[in-house]
């Protein structure tokens, strides 16, 4: 598959260039591969076969999905949020804290939460209950993640006393298990980002490195607005450290140390 081929693929499904471009080698090869499964000799026939059929076409699309997670990615964002904008959210005193991670991947996101959520709650003698909601639309994905395993890999970022805290270490330190206790109150769905959210209220939802990467720009408008729309008055909306909201969004304000975080304008 050349990128002329390529191309059309995505704007079959308003997927962006700019988004794809630094990614597209292994996915042309995942979506090679479907080509060759289905026999089909070129993308125009295989954009017709997709066409026709709503599961085939869903096949390709989480063929489509890119993935690039680790634990505590981006450090600022994981040091504000434990230092600042979840100690100023407990002082409210609110009795139940919301959270919603669209597009989760393999859970590293979600699990670096509860670990900062739990260091807090060292520091704090009562803290908000907490609600997780974590939305993926890719199914493997959220087995995954639900498994809670990862490889070295993902651990780029956390400390040597943070592994053996929260994670049963085995295979001679090349594979790490998230503790059972760690996995407890997280509601995992097969969810994409243009359904309807998993709740409203969310006192922060993590939207990063899926909808403003790699949707075209009136997707982008659309899904963020049903995003934004699902946000408590006060809540923070967390996006890509290279990402940035359309102008046609931009009613908000951005955190002081963390520019890719945003609140809701009250």
């Amino acid at each position: 598959m050349d990128d002329d081929q390529f191309r059309q693929l995505l704007d079959d499904f308003n997927f962006s260039w700019a988004g794809y471009r630094k990614v597209r080698k292994g996915v042309k090869k995942r979506i090679s591969r479907h080509m060759q499964e289905l026999n089909c000799p070129n993308i125009k026939a295989y954009l017709d076969l997709l066409n026709k059929s709503a599961e085939l076409r869903q096949e390709c699309e989480k063929r489509m999905t890119v993935s690039i997670s680790r634990f505590f990615r981006d450090r600022q964002l994981w040091h504000d949020l434990e230092e600042d904008i979840l100690p100023s959210m407990i002082e409210r005193e609110k009795k139940t804290l919301r959270i919603w991670s669209a597009g989760c991947a393999r859970g590293e996101e979600v699990y670096s939460f509860k670990i900062v959520w739990d260091r807090l709650n060292k520091k704090y003698e009562q803290l908000p209950e907490i609600e997780i909601a974590a939305t993926d639309m890719h199914p493997d994905y959220i087995e995954k993640a639900r498994a809670g395993i990862y490889a070295k890999s993902s651990m780029k970022e956390v400390p040597p006393e943070v592994r053996e805290h929260y994670f049963d270490i085995k295979k001679k330190g090349s594979r790490f298990d998230i503790k059972a206790a760690f996995k407890k109150g997280i509601d995992w769905k097969v969810q994409d980002i243009f359904s309807n959210p998993p709740g409203s209220a969310f006192d922060i939802i993590f939207l990063r490195n899926n909808l403003l990467t790699y949707y075209k720009e009136h997707l982008k408008i659309e899904g963020l607005k049903r995003v934004i729309k699902a946000l408590a008055p006060d809540g923070w909306l967390i996006v890509g450290s290279h990402e940035k909201l359309p102008a046609e969004v931009l009613n908000m304000q951005r955190h002081n140390s963390i520019p890719w975080a945003y609140r809701q304008d009250v």
